[in-house]
């Protein structure tokens, strides 16, 4: 008896006839993709270690620039540690998320590399245009947080008193201002959302105009609960630069909207509520023509057989 491999059919691993992949390439490609990408982050986690404690202290700066931080008997910037490995840990973390940032342009490109083909050319053209935005603005959100966490530390502080030592633990605080940084910057990429919508075509200039007081409103309670003092100038620092890059994006819109010639449709200039006119008036209808009998007046129709009723299978009779 003769054991052997099933010959696998064309359709199998094969690519089909127009040159599109099959499930098991995509797949197959995906692993690839992830394995690359997997790789740069390892590579770059590695100098993100070598980077943790430089950044550990850029991140402290803060804090370390205010008098209150320092020991009276080393003079230094003192933090306090609750665990034995909570240093350990932290410059772990730290590393990681430095490792994230350098192996970037690697694991966006692996990313891009397997999204692309299914894009039509404008759609990569839109997303070369918005990713070329995303980073600086979220750049300028980290800046803008480091900003605000300087000053609304020096507020919290100065309240507090001099009759009350103030240890801060490190992991807390470091986590505390990566956190407000992501938070920003995140903040930051709401103008992107507002271009996006403004392109696909779901949301005019105009508008996007029609709803700033809400925009308005929304920046401001957005950073009235995540900036964590409750002076108002970071609040207002976070709030008026949304609303400033929020008006920016409508005007982009409104040059987006020219070049395609949009707001010059037939019912542009027709509000919503206002009644279209309607013509009213008559048509003369002409007389229609003369209809000839089939047969002689008065004669009898032909009778026709009616059809057999077809039964069905849930007939009860």
């Amino acid at each position: 008896m003769a054991f052997g491999l099933k010959k696998r059919g064309p359709s199998s691993f094969a690519r089909a006839a127009d040159g599109s992949m099959t499930l098991i390439e995509h797949i197959r490609e995906l692993r690839n993709r992830l394995f690359r990408a997997s790789l740069a982050i390892l590579v770059g986690f590695g100098f993100g270690i070598w980077l943790a404690e430089p950044v550990r202290v850029l991140l402290s700066k803060p804090y370390c620039d205010l008098p209150q931080s320092f020991d009276a008997a080393t003079g230094k910037c003192k933090f306090v540690q609750l665990g034995v490995a909570d240093v350990f840990l932290l410059n772990l973390k730290i590393g990681l998320w430095v490792g994230l940032i350098i192996a970037a342009p690697i694991w966006l490109y692996q990313l891009w590399a397997f999204i692309a083909p299914g894009l039509h050319r404008h759609e990569r053209r839109y997303a070369y245009v918005f990713t070329a935005l995303a980073a600086p603005l979220f750049a300028a959100g980290a800046v803008l947080a480091f900003f605000v966490t300087t000053k609304g530390l020096e507020f919290l502080l100065d309240i507090s008193g001099d009759d009350i030592a103030t240890n801060l633990e490190v992991t807390r605080y470091i986590s505390f201002v990566t956190n407000l940084i992501l938070l920003f910057g995140v903040a930051f990429e709401f103008p992107l959302i507002v271009l996006m919508l403004n392109f696909v075509g779901l949301a005019s200039a105009k508008r996007l105009l029609s709803w700033w007081r809400v925009a308005v409103f929304v920046f401001f309670a957005f950073a009235a609960v995540v900036t964590p003092t409750p002076d108002p100038f970071g609040m207002s620092a976070l709030a008026i630069c949304l609303c400033a890059l929020y008006f920016a994006a409508v005007g982009v819109a409104f040059l987006n909207d020219k070049r395609r010639g949009r707001g010059r449709e037939v019912y542009a200039g027709i509000a919503d509520d206002e009644v279209s006119p309607l013509d009213l008036s008559n048509e003369p209808v002409p007389a229609g023509g003369r209809i000839e009998a089939s047969g002689p007046i008065g004669a009898p129709e032909p009778i026709v057989a009616p059809k057999p009723i077809e039964r069905r299978y849930d007939d009860m009779t």
